[in-house]
């Protein structure tokens, strides 16, 4: 019995240990970071008024993306490119296939905890374009309309943590409030979504 309890004891002491082994694992100094993540979008509105009676949706689904950041000790600036093959749902007909990408560029800021946690928050702007399979038809108030895919700015802000299991590789639990200006090119709404995602990443 005190055998098992002594080997529970050291096996609970050396992970807390690894957990929290400050020094080179920090993120700190000047480096650069390469990286995937993956997760899921939350969609809203696409057009501001019904389409034959129902309002268009960006459906939920996955997304997923690569990232490159350098970091100046603890400020970083990230750019990322993102896609999201999701669909306009909600509609007279059949869903209709669209593609979402998008390209932000971003400053992040990182909290030094002295561990190999890090959470950081981050900010900025890019260029988002819908890619509508075919036209979304349908009639507003009575007359005939057929609204296509069209590209606007895009805004966005999150919060997230690092894990840095070594010098050179770090996990990345990251959700994100995103703005998107026009995705459509008429009736088109504001939309206000939000991202979880889950990702890897090299220092270098």
């Amino acid at each position: 019995m005190k055998t098992h309890w002594k080997l529970g004891a050291l096996t609970t002491l050396g992970a807390l240990a690894l957990f929290t082994s400050p020094a080179n694992a920090q993120v700190e100094g000047q480096g650069q970071e390469l990286g995937f993540y993956g997760g899921e979008l939350f969609g809203d509105d696409l057009t501001d008024t019904p389409v034959s009676g129902q309002t268009p949706k960006l459906d939920d689904d996955v997304t997923y993306g690569v990232r490159y950041g350098y970091n100046f000790g603890n400020w970083g600036l990230e750019v990322s490119a993102g896609e999201t093959p999701t669909a306009a749902t909600k509609l007279a007909g059949q869903d209709i296939d669209l593609d979402l990408s998008t390209l932000d560029v971003d400053a992040v800021y990182h909290f030094n905890t002295g561990t190999r946690f890090v959470p950081y928050v981050l900010a900025g702007a890019g260029y988002a374009r819908a890619d509508l399979d075919s036209p979304i038809t349908g009639t507003v108030n009575g007359q005939a309309v057929s609204i296509d895919d069209d590209g606007g700015f895009t805004l966005n802000a999150g919060v997230g943590a690092k894990y840095l299991v070594n010098d050179r590789f770090l996990v990345r639990l990251e959700a994100r409030y995103r703005y998107l200006d026009k995705v459509l090119d008429q009736f088109d709404n504001q939309l206000n979504t939000v991202e979880t995602t889950l990702g890897v990443a090299w220092r270098f």
